[in-house]
């Protein structure tokens, strides 16, 4: 049996359902580590911000409750992450990338190079012009296109 359970009431909104039956709604679902650990410490939170429940993994829950609560993330979440870089308008900033994120094809402008953050050795994160931050999960695993065209921000 699982912990908790996650559902949506009938006004769309998330219902925490705990082991005793008690019921919390609205809950919000926050990831601890959004970066560097996006399976690992999540806590469903009430709406003046206490934590109702903490999940320390993800990966240890029954497939149906973690692909319920993989949605209550991606609701509050909006990190695209970057596939590929198809074109960058200029070497030199500001310059307009058009890219593959996991959420389809867009184009953005990156201002400068102090825009471009460097969190590990293979992780980035791009704020564009108006404030949207994508995200480059492994910089290694990029094709060589992609990695040339980086280079040159880095």
């Amino acid at each position: 049996m699982n912990p908790f359970d996650l559902q949506r009431d009938a006004f769309g909104r998330w219902v925490l359902v705990l082991a005793d039956g008690t019921r919390h709604s609205p809950v919000t679902a926050l990831r601890a580590y959004p970066v560097s650990a996006p399976d690992q410490g999540v806590a469903l939170m009430d709406a003046d911000g206490h934590e109702l429940h903490w999940v320390p993994d993800l990966s240890a829950l029954a497939p149906a409750l973690q692909a319920t609560l993989r949605e209550a993330l991606d609701e509050r979440e909006f990190l695209p992450q970057i596939l590929r870089l198809d074109t960058v308008s200029s070497l030199v900033t500001p310059s307009t990338w058009s890219v593959q994120t996991d959420r389809g094809a867009t184009q953005f402008m990156l201002k400068g190079e102090e825009d471009i953050r460097r969190l590990t050795g293979t992780v980035l994160l791009i704020n564009d012009a108006n404030g949207v931050q994508y995200m480059i999960r492994d910089l290694a695993a990029m094709d060589k296109h992609s990695r040339k065209l980086l280079d040159r921000f880095l």
